[in-house]
This record gives C-alpha cells, structure tokens and sequence, in this order.
C-alpha cells in the first residue's frame, strides 16, 4: 500500500506555477552518484550550474573525506597531540552539528569513531572478512569519545588531543546535499530536487504544480511492506541501512554501523531507519543515531525528540515498519 507524506510547510508554496523546463544534472562524488533536478526559470547556463554542483561537492570532499590522503579531516586525524587546526566554515558547521547529535543521542551518533570503523574495515583501509580482536577494539575505543573533542566554535578552532580520529560519514554526505541546495538558492533557482547517494533535498514545486515526489527507500525484502512518498518542499530525506556494507563470518553478518558504546556492528539493527528533517545533513546523523539505538529505543527516542522517522526491522513476528508519531502526522 502507498502511503503519502505531506510536510506542513507546503502550505508555504507559491500560488503561481513556475514557469519553465525541468533540467536534470548528474555526476560522481564521495564514491557514489548525485543528480539534480531543477526549473529554468530564467537564462541561466547548465554549464554554469554543473560547475557550481561539483565546486560545491569537491569542497565537501577535500574537507570530510578520509578517503583523500590530504584533506583537512585526515590532517586533524593524523595530526601530534597538541596540535590546534583552524578550521573553515563548513567544517565548523558539520563538526558543531555532529557534536549536538552526540549529545542529544547520548553518544549514539559518535563523529570520533574513526579507529573503530577502519579496524572493522568499513573506512578508507584494507576490507575485513573477520572481526578484529577485543583487544584492538578496546584500544580503538579508549582513542575514541566524541567529550574528549577540544572545539572553539568562536574561534574555529579544533585541537587534536591524542589520537582522536574523525569520521564524518554519517553527517558529510547529508551536509553536501545541503551544500548543493544553497548554491541552487544562490544561483536565484527555487525549485529544485537534489539527490546524493539516495539522501535527498528538494524545494519548490514542478510547472504542472506537483511537487517533488521522493519514495522512502526500501530493501527488497520489505518489498511488500507500505511504501511511503513525500512531498520535497524545504525538506532533508537520509537513510541508514546496514544491508549496504556488510561482511560475513562464521555465519554472522557484520554491518558497518559501528555502536559507539561497544565498539562492534551494531547486533540487530533496523534494516533501514528513514528520517525527515529540516537539513538533510540533521536527517543523515539521527538517521545514523536512530540505527545505533535499535527499533524500540529509536522509536520511542523519535517520539520524545518529535522527529519524523521510519524504521523497518527484524522482529520474532517478521519484518516491521513503525512510523514515529510525527512521521504519522504527515500522512494523508
């Protein structure tokens, strides 16, 4: 059955229809896909708006990625203890809104889980196929705590403290599409879908008056389950799902979802955890929060912080979706 998701602030839309042809855009970034989708309302070059795209996502990149050997992250992440790094604006943004999420989730969201997700190989080194000692987890978790980060958001300025290792791949890929939405704003475009790697943004409304339909994302196996579409006006869609990265052992499956409190995958995560918000780059680290904290935890943590969420899961009954109250509230 379809289920139909209508934010409150599409009542905020224009009464006059844009007027002008949809344009569509795509390319490579962070190792996976973007695709924009916007109205020409005016004579504005597509070369023009592709190179702002990628400007906008290389940005993103060079600061956040620990994939690139000499961006800023990995510079904080290999830096000797004492060193002070002044930081640029974005990075500032996504790093304060990365340590708000850690302790409104209680550490849930950790953004110093670095060591942990590439001892587990789910970061920039070498793939696992079995699971590293107890030892070197616990050595990964006493370099890791989002409370040991020195951070002067005045000032922009972090210092690294040990051996802290940064991993924003729970917040950066939200933060570009969010990055990619202000720069269409900038170029004066209103209505627009931006999409990387399947977490979206969208504005406005198409010229035949609907709106920018985004279906929540769904694994094969909850393929006969309720599928639910919203409305994309002034809205950020990011979902988490461990059936992305994984590996195998001994018939155990090891999810790249690393639970910040124990050091390993996460045991019985939600298959998938969908979340609307105001900022994708939000949607993306409760996303990744609501996973860590499992169906009935994560469900009732939406409830009490009244966020929009879906999370489908494995139950003794078979697989599940529960809406959080406010997701319900959309419904039409």
């Amino acid at each position: 059955m379809r289920q139909v998701l209508i934010p409150q602030q599409l009542a905020d839309l224009p009464r006059a229809l844009p007027c002008g042809s949809i344009v569509a855009l795509s390319g490579q970034t962070m190792g996976t896909t973007w695709s924009v989708r916007y109205i020409q309302t005016q004579d504005l070059a597509e070369a023009k708006v592709a190179a702002a795209i990628e400007a906008a996502l290389d940005q993103v990149v060079q600061q956040m990625s620990t994939w690139l050997q000499d961006s800023l992250i990995n510079r904080f992440n290999l830096a000797q203890p004492g060193t002070v790094i002044q930081l640029p604006a974005e990075f500032s943004v996504v790093l304060a809104k990365a340590l708000t999420v850690a302790a409104q989730t209680d550490g849930c969201f950790d953004p110093t889980i670095g060591a942990l997700v590439d001892l587990w190989g789910f970061g920039s080194h070498d793939a696992q196929d079995l699971p590293p000692s107890q030892t070197c987890i616990q050595q990964a978790l006493q370099e890791s705590g989002w409370k040991k980060l020195q951070f002067d958001s005045a000032r922009r300025e972090l210092k690294q403290t040990g051996k802290l290792s940064l991993d924003f791949s729970g917040i950066a890929k939200g933060f570009g599409v969010d990055q990619v939405a202000k720069v269409l704003r900038v170029l004066g475009l209103q209505h627009y879908l931006v999409e990387v790697g399947g977490e979206f943004y969208g504005d406005g409304i198409k010229p035949d008056g609907q709106p920018w339909w985004v279906a929540l994302e769904r694994t094969t196996e909850a393929a006969n389950l309720n599928e639910y579409i919203v409305a994309m006006h002034g809205l950020g869609v990011a979902t988490s799902g461990d059936y992305r990265r994984y590996f195998e052992h001994h018939g155990q499956r090891y999810a790249h979802t690393i639970d910040p409190q124990t050091g390993w995958p996460v045991a019985q995560a939600p298959v998938s955890v969908s979340v609307l918000a105001a900022s994708c780059m939000e949607a993306d680290a409760l996303a990744t929060a609501l996973t860590v904290m499992g169906l009935e935890r994560g469900l009732a943590f939406a409830q009490t912080h009244d966020i929009a969420a879906l999370l489908t899961a494995n139950t003794s009954s078979g697989l599940v979706q529960q809406a959080s109250p406010k997701l319900q509230d959309m419904l039409q």
